[in-house]
């Protein structure tokens, strides 16, 4: 511990703070999204819309520079008042402490937290003065790395308001902004390249749409990740390299891919080069926010193609002259970018390959990526579909570098993807990985473009397309439909054509045979399609259909009563057997031991081994379960181990944005478990009162229900009295009011007397009166003393006969009135409810608080295991459903036979032929169906 600091933290986090701090750690990609959403809609009158994210990216590292410096700080003892007043620019020894361990050095008035801290007098003149303090103040080991990096935000600090007041106004929204993005580097996403993504896809008409600005879907880089890292998993340090960087998330990703089956994350180096000057600011950013060492990035801001990365460091070329060469290569450049190719004939990144079209720079920067590999180097690189067939024979471009690849046997494997999963661009792209010296002489070719989910308006991979990848890849594999290993004669004879469809077939189209279009059946030759399903089902296929010759009809209800069906599915749970008392030691009774990034692949390994020899079961469909449940354990699992075991018994505040005017406020709605969910402990500790809240709550619903129907019965030209302004339902008000009306005007026979008798002003009159009107039940009020009725009496008959005055059920009125005691009914229920639900509420949080950690386990099991091994166990009757699905199909395709069609058709003709019998008209008519009738005739 540095002498200058005095003692240990001793301020203990406020709530605010701490809620903040799991908000950092558990924020999703979704949650993420609507933040920066909400705010960019607030800052677009401010600023053009592409350049809003390169404000809010460089506010985000300024955070995390900040952030980093003072947890440094803590952990070399500085309390907060240390940190105020010792961490000052006059003070050699806090600026040379924080300079070696990060490089830089932020004063106290400059931290973030000193910014949004409700006390600070802060204004925009604060961040210029700290963007030029940090430039000053960055080490002269460390200039590569920080120099500039601010240089975007710096000079655009301007165009957020029309004067100091409103540019203050504009950064604290900002700041009050990001003070809740996670910047730890523990999501698992790429933070800064996602809000990069998500804000160009959200601006797409003024933004990313320019040659240098893309950006590589997390699970494209997933899986390219995955395949590099495999190829140097023997190795002790790496060197990988991004000519094209984007927001550096494919190095990112290589390289926690590559660490996993390392000693240390610090045995990976970084190079870069990006030709836009604020992405390739983002690219260091985000390197560096990544908990990259400095000292391991090299980054630099040039033209890839026209300006190679340098053969020496400027400041000593003499004693630094060396070329570039890595391990690894990965690039995701603009496709199809035009090029200045002249000049580069003599250039050594393209000899005996020739030079890219001008037109075309794809090829350019494939080559270039292959020059700068190590002999025993791999590759990848996303490029449009057309490299694979573009040119003709011998025409001096792609045709002959395609060529040159394939007859140097570079291509290792060629991986087509689905359509419309990069930002910018709807079209197929592919992945191609190549090698400098490799044994094999086949290339792997995969057809992956079908394997995908619809996100939105993007098709996105999931989980189990990346693994499949993957794992063909990396073990070149050959999958019919899916992969194959192709000769180079094959592709020879094809001319160097690597277009996937000539390499691997697609499903053919759908055929119809002639007999069963005619006289119906299923053919057998249809019914072999689904040999995989027969061959394990034994017997079913004699079972479930009556065979004619080569013709079968489907028998109902056979194929899921049938014995071998249950068979399959025994054998299938039999081979899952333990695999949820597995993940029940793995994840609960190790919690504190497992390593979270690599745990997943143990699991995955085990559930494959399990499902080996097991028929019909897709294991990548079964891997795809498990890692849907695994994103949620992963985090439950990260707090616990930062946390400590106590945190299955934290609740914390709910806490939602609500639009309130012009602006989204954020509210308390209630309390959620940090790890535990209220809904689990409450199933299984008061089921009693969810039960009573579920019965209340189906009985309100109902009257919802009943209430909706009947406000469909309001004569139209009584809407407006009892149905909102432009909608389709009661007005609880308007109907109250109407129905207090209704009841007003209600007149019998008593009521008129009643009303009388309240205009009568001695007590001998009222007497008189009562004698004289037997209509009036006036036994059913209490007479006083002096023999009159008091008028609070009076009017109490008078409300009682009007509420209970019995209307045509048909009427107006009648609904009214039901209407309203339905509303009313409605309303009680659901206070009640809301009653109930705070009552439950309270005594979840104080069974949370009290668990012990035998309850607290069985919790955890019932969140982490049991839905995954329901699920699993789930999947027999899913392939069973899916034959059934199959076979129905075909037995409905050949139902309705071309016969039965001809026959119908016939019937109505002669009922048609009947109907013009019977018609009359004008000699022009009676000529007209005469002639329709010859034609139904012939």
């Amino acid at each position: 511990v540095r002498p200058f600091f005095h003692g240990r933290e001793t301020v203990s986090a406020a709530d605010g703070g701490a809620r903040r701090k799991l908000l950092k750690r558990d924020m999703n990609k979704q949650q993420l999204a609507n933040t920066i959403w909400a705010a960019a809609n607030k800052m677009r009158s401010k600023i053009e819309a592409n350049e809003y994210k390169d404000y809010i990216l460089g506010f985000i590292f300024y955070k995390f520079l900040s952030d980093r410096e003072e947890q440094v700080a803590r952990e070399a003892g500085a309390d907060a008042e240390t940190i105020k007043n010792e961490f000052v620019e006059t003070n050699a020894n806090s600026v040379k402490f924080v300079q070696d361990k990060l490089g830089y050095f932020i004063s106290y008035k400059n931290l973030f937290s000193t910014w949004i801290d409700p006390n600070s007098d802060f204004d925009v003149s604060n961040v210029r003065d700290a963007l030029s303090s940090f430039a000053r103040l960055i080490a002269p080991s460390h200039k590569k790395v920080f120099s500039d990096v601010f240089k975007t935000l710096e000079s655009g600090l301007s165009k957020l308001g029309e004067d100091e007041a409103r540019r203050t106004k504009a950064i604290k929204d900002l700041l009050k902004l990001i003070r809740d993005i996670p910047t730890d580097g523990r999501q698992d996403y790429d933070v800064l390249g996602f809000i990069y993504e998500y804000l160009i896809g959200m601006f797409a008409a003024n933004a990313g749409k320019k040659a240098g600005e893309f950006y590589t879907p997390h699970e494209v880089a997933l899986f390219m990740a995955e395949i590099v890292a495999d190829h140097l998993k023997d190795r002790e340090q790496i060197e990988i390299y991004d000519p094209t960087s984007g927001s550096g998330s494919l190095l990112i990703n290589i390289g926690k891919a590559v660490s996993r089956r390392l000693n240390g994350p610090n045995n990976v180096k970084y190079y870069a080069q990006e030709l836009k000057e604020n992405t390739f600011n983002l690219t260091r950013m985000n390197l560096v926010m990544r908990g990259i060492l400095p000292a391991n990035i090299e980054v630099r801001n040039d033209d890839t193609l026209d300006k190679d990365w340098p053969y020496f460091d400027e400041s000593d070329p003499e004693n630094t002259y060396a070329p570039l060469f890595v391990d690894a290569v990965v690039s995701n450049p603009p496709y199809s970018q035009h090029w200045t190719s002249k000049g580069h004939e003599s250039d050594p990144r393209y000899a005996g390959f020739g030079v890219a079209p001008k037109s075309k720079a794809d090829y350019a920067f494939l080559l270039h990526d292959l020059y700068h590999l190590r002999d025993d180097g791999i590759m990848t690189i996303v490029l449009p579909h057309g490299v694979l067939f573009r040119g003709k024979k011998d025409d001096g471009s792609e045709w002959s570098i395609r060529r040159g690849l394939v007859e140097g046997n570079h291509i290792a494997a060629i991986i087509g993807l689905p359509s419309n999963i990069f930002f910018g661009t709807g079209i197929p792209t592919i992945v191609m990985v190549l090698r400098k010296h490799r044994a094999e002489t086949e290339t792997l070719i995969v057809d992956a473009s079908r394997g995908f989910v619809k996100d939105g308006k993007k098709n996105r991979l999931r989980a189990a397309d990346i693994q499949r990848i993957v794992d063909t890849v990396v073990g070149r594999r050959a999958v019919p439909g899916y992969s194959r290993l192709v000769t180079r004669d094959e592709i020879r004879a094809n001319d160097y054509n690597l277009n996937i469809p000539r390499y691997i077939a697609h499903k053919e189209n759908e055929s119809w045979d002639i007999r069963s279009i005619m006289f119906g059946g299923i053919p057998m030759s249809e019914l072999d399609a689904l040999k995989s399903y027969w061959d394990e089902f034994t017997g079913l296929r004699q079972d479930a259909f009556e065979v004619d010759g080569n013709y079968a009809k489907l028998k109902s209800g056979v194929i899921e009563n049938h014995a071998s069906v249950a068979e399959y599915a025994q054998g299938v749970n039999a081979a899952l057997a333990g695999f949820d008392a597995y993940l029940k030691t793995v994840l609960i009774d190790q919690w504190d031991r497992l390593v979270i990034n690599t745990q997943e692949a143990k699991l995955a390994s085990n559930l494959f081994g399990r499902l080996e020899s097991v028929a019909l079961v897709d294991p990548y469909e079964a891997y795809q379960i498990l890692d849907d449940e695994w994103k949620q354990t992963s985090v439950d699992l990260e707090i616990l181990q930062s946390e400590g075991f106590d945190a299955v018994r934290k609740v914390d505040p709910n806490m939602v944005m609500k639009k309130k005017g012009d602006e989204e406020v954020e509210e308390q709605k209630g309390w959620v478990g940090r790890i535990i969910p209220f809904e689990l402990v409450q199933e299984r500790f008061f089921a009693a009162e969810r039960a009573e809240i579920a019965e209340k709550t189906a009985a309100a619903d109902r009257l919802a229900s009943e209430l909706v129907t009947l406000a469909g019965d309001v004569p139209e030209e009584e809407r407006e009295g009892v149905i909102e302004e432009e909608g389709e339902e009661f007005d609880a008000k308007l109907v109250a009011a109407k129905a207090v009306e209704i009841r007003a005007d209600v007149e019998t026979p008593e009521t008129a007397a009643l009303e009388a008798y309240l205009a009568l002003a001695t007590d001998t009159e009222k007497k008189d009166f009562t004698a004289a009107h037997p209509e009036v039940a006036w036994s059913q009020m209490h007479v006083q003393k002096k023999g009159t009725y008091a008028k609070k009496e009076i009017q109490g008959r008078l409300s009682l006969i009007r509420s209970q005055y019995a209307f045509d059920e048909d009427s107006f009125e009648a609904l009214v009135l039901k209407a309203d005691e339905l509303i009313r009914q409605e309303k009680t229920i659901r206070s009640e409810i809301k009653a109930l639900e705070k009552t439950l509420e309270a005594k979840t949080i104080e069974k949370i608080k009290t668990l012990t950690d035998a309850e607290a386990k069985e919790l955890l099991e019932r969140k982490w295991v049991t839905p995954v091994y329901a699920k699993l166990c789930a999947l027999p009757q899913m392939i069973v459903d899916g034959l059934i699905q199959k076979v129905k199909a075909l037995s409905d395709k050949y139902a309705v036979t071309l016969t039965d069609i001809s026959s119908r058709v016939n019937v109505a003709e002669k009922e048609l032929a009947g109907f013009i019998d019977e018609l009359t008209g004008t000699p022009d008519d009676l000529e007209g169906l005469a002639a329709w009738r010859k034609e139904l005739a012939k």
